[in-house]
């Protein structure tokens, strides 16, 4: 694949949206990047995943980056590459992450971001720095809109509009100032024109997939919202998408939260680490809108630009909310409600179903 060809023409593209930072890509080499990493070192290793490992390195100026290393060569593998680094070169927004650049030599695929100092808001919730209770609740709002605003560019701003597909935690990472951009854009879809959804292999993360696109691969902009309304239950919870109950039983984060919801039980709901220094109307807004984008009616979700808009506290649209008829009785829920989730704990947890209309 001509990789240069393919570039030239979407570099400069997608001005439209306000909020974009301006940036140039390029192409590194392999040895550039084998001595910005010494070597793709185990030291030098972020994290893991089903695509390989992303590495901390520091270029010859001193500047610091992150470097996306795809685990083996295959058609799948240089399809994702292409498509993510297609995505990245094309959107330009505050809330998304910045390509530096790619490399493609022989079987090399590598991929170049500015680095994120302070990593993912997984690693904050639960991972390496979940004890540190750097994320207070000013925080959290500001992550909440600043990935709405992410998420929302794709969808609305973009040409053509994009699907992320894998909205998560660790997909949310944390720049200096714990603002938010949104990453990993290896699943993303483009959507044609006129389009309401496209049929798909299914990918994603247990426990934020939306139903529709679990069960009949129907990918669309409202499953980008279930997998948003997911994360904002989690940033306000500090609980994970799903709850290990026993060996064999998962409880989504909706069927814990919702009745807490109804009942008006929102200090039950916030996260033990803020130890109660929030704004009690910021919190029930972000619980009921994260509610009202994960449930199972895609037809009922709102549109990210109007979770935008109910973020920052549209009184008018929140009061809608507020009266729907899911927050008027204490929900019951399914005895086989946690029925197709399995732990959270494994390796990586992807879908791969072929499904078709």
């Amino acid at each position: 694949m001509d990789f240069r060809s393919l570039f030239c023409c979407v570099k400069g593209s997608d001005r439209k949206a306000q909020g974009k930072k301006e940036t140039t890509w390029r192409i590194f080499s392999l040895k550039e990047l084998q001595l910005a990493t010494n070597n793709f070192n185990y030291d030098n290793k972020l994290g893991e995943g089903g695509f390989g490992s992303v590495y901390w390195g520091q270029l010859w100026d001193g500047s610091q980056i992150a470097v996306k290393r795809l685990k083996s060569w295959s058609n799948k593998a240089e399809v994702e590459f292409s498509v993510e680094v297609e995505i990245l070169a094309r959107v330009r927004h505050k809330n998304l992450l910045t390509l530096r650049g790619y490399c493609a030599e022989g079987q090399e695929r590598l991929i170049v971001y500015d680095y994120m100092t302070n990593l993912s808001l997984l690693s904050h919730l639960h991972g390496q720095h979940s004890a540190e209770c750097h994320l207070d609740w000013t925080r959290r709002m500001s992550i909440a809109v600043g990935a709405a605003e992410g998420i929302a560019y794709l969808h609305h701003y973009a040409t053509p509009h994009i699907i992320h597909r894998d909205i998560k935690a660790s997909n949310v990472l944390l720049d200096g100032d714990f603002k938010a951009q949104v990453a990993d854009f290896g699943f993303a879809k483009f959507i044609p024109d006129g389009a309401t959804h496209v049929t798909t292999r299914v990918k994603g993360t247990l426990g934020y997939l939306a139903p529709e696109y679990a069960m009949l691969g129907k990918a669309s902009e409202s499953c980008d919202v279930y997998s948003f309304g997911i994360l904002l239950l989690e940033l306000a919870s500090g609980k994970k998408p799903l709850e290990k109950l026993s060996s064999t039983m998962r409880r989504p984060i909706t069927d814990w939260a919702l009745p807490l919801a109804c009942e008006g039980k929102f200090s039950e709901l916030a996260d033990l680490r803020l130890d109660g220094k929030y704004d009690e109307e910021e919190l029930k807004r972000v619980v009921f809108v994260g509610l009202i984008c994960a449930q199972n009616r895609p037809e009922k979700r709102p549109t990210i630009l109007e979770v935008v808009e109910l973020l920052k506290g549209d009184r008018e649209k929140f009061a809608a909310i507020e009266s729907d008829e899911m927050f008027k009785s204490t929900p019951v829920a399914e005895d086989n409600s946690s029925e197709f989730i399995s732990d959270e704990k494994e390796p990586k947890q992807e879908i791969e179903n072929v499904k078709s209309d």
